[in-house]
């Protein structure tokens, strides 16, 4: 069956996602803030749920129209095939969002797009009432400006959900955030990679598993498993896919954190994704670290201020990051941080800004790659 994916991503990871997309040999047909359009088949839904790093859920699009009036929603809603992929006992609830559309009522948009379906699915079946017991279609609309996209998501619970991290500790970076950093910082073999400030070890473990080839979804289940014309045998071959192409890399991977909760968080996250031979994780201050004789990148998502330190202790904690940081050049270095003046207090300014964000709070990747920038005046 000929299909076309929408792989959501949070904002600015759409060039990485493309990609993704590209290197799982899927042509690209569009791209918006948030989410990349290809041309797929069963096995691509497949194949991307278990191999896409930066994803935060793949869809199937049903269909796109222009929908002004709710008149046009429903009626462009009722002419989608739904009988391709919905059957009579089947369930099929809705949800949606609304971008500078003229229908801003989600609740009244979930209620004509339902009656529409059920109308295109009545006229098919011959019903009127539809039990919903079968199996689940998550329908999804999404309104940007006049347009209508309607999708059926296949992911289920969000991508991002790797099944390593059951625990976090107070503010947990999203694993499909870390893994972009982890792949902005080009992680390399004989290069050391060390995280100071690791948390519970996401970006450590994202960083371990890109350079083992091992993919995100290989140990977590999809909605898509349940649909019959895609099925768990398409999954179960994805699977089998993941690993096979899975290495043995020499990559080494230091976690530390002063918490040591937070270290003990990242052993079992690492046990949990199947990195523990890459990953070290131990105890020790950010200001101390070292590694003499070693070609090293630091990667971090250091405390923000808004749920873990007080403004002062995080102005602090960052200067004292910088000093040291570059005591230890020509090491690389990138921080991820919504701290829009971390600059000048870590005391030289970014070879490149990157704007992420991590879930709804934007932040700033400040990487610093180059030796040669000059330190801010005092």
């Amino acid at each position: 069956m000929k299909l076309q994916l929408v792989a959501t991503c949070l904002f600015g990871l759409e060039h990485l996602l493309g990609e993704e997309i590209e290197a799982l040999g899927y042509e690209r047909i569009s791209t918006i803030d948030g989410r990349v359009t290809f041309a797929a088949d069963e096995e691509g839904v497949a194949l991307a749920n278990v191999f896409l790093r930066y994803a935060e859920r793949i869809y199937i699009r049903v269909g796109s129209f222009h929908a002004g009036t709710f008149d046009e929603l429903f009626e462009g809603t009722r002419a989608l095939p739904w009988d391709a992929f919905i059957g009579k006992n089947d369930a099929f609830p809705v949800k949606g969002h609304s971008i500078k559309s003229r229908l801003t009522s989600i609740p009244d948009c979930q209620s004509i797009v339902k009656k529409a379906i059920v109308t295109s699915l009545g006229h098919v079946y011959g019903m009127t009432l539809f039990p919903e017991t079968g199996v689940k279609y998550q329908v999804e609309f999404f309104l940007l400006g006049d347009e209508a996209t309607l999708m059926i998501d296949t992911s289920g619970v969000p991508l991002h959900k790797r099944g390593y991290r059951p625990e976090s500790n107070a503010a947990p970076i999203r694993e499909t955030l870390a893994a972009a950093i982890a792949a902005i910082s080009r992680p390399r073999e004989e290069v050391l990679f060390w995280d100071p400030m690791c948390g519970s070890g996401t970006i450590a473990v994202e960083a371990a598993m890109q350079m083992n080839h091992i993919a995100p979804g290989k140990r977590r289940a999809f909605a898509a498993e349940a649909f019959p014309f895609i099925g768990e045998e398409t999954f179960r071959r994805a699977r089998e896919e993941a690993e096979e192409g899975e290495t043995r890399s020499p990559f080494e991977v230091y976690a530390s954190d002063i918490d040591p909760e937070a270290v003990e968080l990242t052993i079992k996250s690492a046990k949990r994704a199947g990195v523990n031979h890459a990953i070290r994780a131990f105890r020790m201050d950010c200001r101390k670290i070292s590694a003499p004789g070693r070609r090293g990148t630091i990667v971090t998502n250091p405390p923000y201020g808004e749920r873990l330190m007080t403004p002062r202790e995080v102005e602090g904690l960052y200067r004292e990051m910088g000093a040291h940081f570059r005591s230890l050049a020509p090491w690389q270095v990138y921080v991820i941080t919504s701290y829009e003046g971390f600059e000048r207090l870590y005391g030289k300014r970014a070879d490149k800004v990157r704007k992420l964000y991590n879930g709804m709070i934007p932040c700033y990747l400040y990487q610093y790659f180059k030796n040669d920038k000059p330190k801010f005046s005092k």
